[in-house]
This record gives structure tokens, C-alpha cells and sequence, in this order.
């Protein structure tokens, strides 16, 4: 086993999923071209790989340093570039089977390396998989940059999770969005935070709201694609 090496303080957490993103991006953790975040990373030591996730960074100078968390919440700091580099398959040989022992002191578990690609279950003659039905493909449209007329109805209310405070928020599922005015866009589906403002209309489901808002693609785990951000003048049409 080996110590971890926590922040020496406070360190910088993200302001969001786009800030995370961002900082993603310019550690090379995801490519420039990537719509959405990948919130799980191998960290690899001693002939063994362990799951981390980013919870932040340090800067020291003009260097930034990762803040990670294994999963029995011990925090430890790693350069990105090693970082990345821990993420291909030719970074080591082994991967590791958690032996589930309760880390209290901030050390890493001993865990049992096993060869790349090796099962650790009995045996069995296998049956042919079945094959995956594709999910149908969400189209990727040109967005209006500014803000904009819209209608939709309320599909569904519902909440995802906070990478970043770690707390369920509520969430509004919204179909038949369309932009409305001099440049009409069909959406879909999109979804937007289920804000102090809209609860104070007692949504329903299967309202039709008109509203004027900004349009992002920021996806959610629902598969759906869209997001409204900042809705305004709401109505529920009669």
C-alpha cells in the first residue's frame, strides 16, 4: 500500500460542468472535440489500477496540479500530464480487484493484480451475446447564440446529479420545444434547472409554456441533448 499525498489547503473546485470541461480539455483528459465529460480516471501505481475522480486542482506558480479522490474519499494530487498518461493501456500491465477494506488512515488499499483482460469468476461455457439495439441518434443542430422565443410542453419533472456538490437537483423535462419567431428550429426534448421561478407557476405536466431563453448543448444522462438556460416572460398557454 502507499500514502496518498492530500492538498496542502484549500484548492480550486469547479465552478460547474462546463468549468470542468474546460479544464478537461486543457489537460488533454478528453478530447477538444468532446460534447460531454467523463467523470471516471484510472490511477495507476505499483503495478495496480485504482478508479479517481477530479475534484479540483491546486496552482503552484504557473503549474496546475489535479486534486483526485479514490473511492474511499482520500484525496491525493497528481500532475494532469501523468494523469493522462495513466489512461492508456500501455501504462502499466495490471489491473486490480478491490479486497473491500474499510480506509480510514488515508492509505490505498492492497488490492490482487490480475493480467489485463483476465477474469476472476469460475469458467463458464458462455452463450453468444445478443446484440445491442443502437439507440437512435440525436441530431445535431445549429443553435441561435442569443435569446430567443420558444414554445414546449412539460413533459416530465424529475432531478440529476451534481458532480460538484454532490446533491440531487430538480429538473424539468420539456418536449415538443420549438424556436419560434424569424428563424423557426424544431428541438425535441430539452431539459432546464426546475428553478424557484418556474415552480412559483405550479407547473403541470402537459402544459405549453411559451418562454424566452438561451439554448445550449449540454447533455444529460437521459440522452437528452439540449438545455434551456435562464427562461423569462414564461406563459402556460390556455
Amino acid at each position: 500500500m502507499f500514502t496518498t499525498i492530500g492538498p496542502r489547503g484549500d484548492y480550486y473546485k469547479f465552478d460547474d460542468e462546463q468549468d470542468y470541461m474546460k479544464k478537461l480539455k486543457d489537460w488533454g483528459l478528453v478530447s477538444a472535440s468532446a460534447k460531454s465529460p467523463k467523470h471516471e480516471f484510472h490511477y495507476k501505481r505499483e503495478n495496480s489500477t485504482y478508479t479517481v475522480m477530479i475534484k479540483g486542482y491546486e496552482i503552484s506558480g504557473a503549474h496546475e496540479t489535479a486534486v483526485v479522490s479514490f473511492t474511499n474519499d482520500a484525496l491525493h494530487c497528481v500532475h494532469p500530464a501523468y494523469l493522462k498518461e495513466m489512461q492508456s493501456p500501455s501504462f502499466g500491465r495490471e489491473s486490480v480487484i478491490n479486497t473491500g477494506e474499510d480506509l480510514t488512515s488515508g492509505e490505498l488499499p492492497v488490492s490482487l493484480p490480475v493480467q489485463e483482460g483476465e477474469s476472476t469468476a469460475p469458467k463458464t461455457k458462455t452463450e453468444p451475446k445478443a446484440k445491442k439495439e443502437k439507440k437512435p441518434q440525436i441530431p445535431v443542430l445549429d443553435l441561435p447564440g442569443d435569446k430567443v422565443s420558444f414554445e414546449a410542453v412539460v413533459k416530465e419533472f424529475t432531478t440529476k446529479y451534481n458532480h460538484f456538490n454532490e446533491t440531487e437537483e430538480e429538473i424539468v423535462i420539456l418536449e415538443q420545444v420549438k424556436v419560434t419567431g424569424d428563424s423557426p428550429l424544431e428541438v425535441g426534448e430539452a431539459w432546464c434547472g426546475y428553478s424557484k421561478t418556474l415552480k412559483k407557476l405550479e407547473l403541470e405536466i402537459g402544459n405549453s409554456l411559451t418562454f424566452d431563453a438561451k439554448i445550449v448543448d449540454r447533455k444529460l444522462n437521459k440522452d437528452i441533448r439540449y438545455k434551456i438556460n435562464n427562461p423569462s416572460k414564461i406563459k402556460i398557454k390556455e
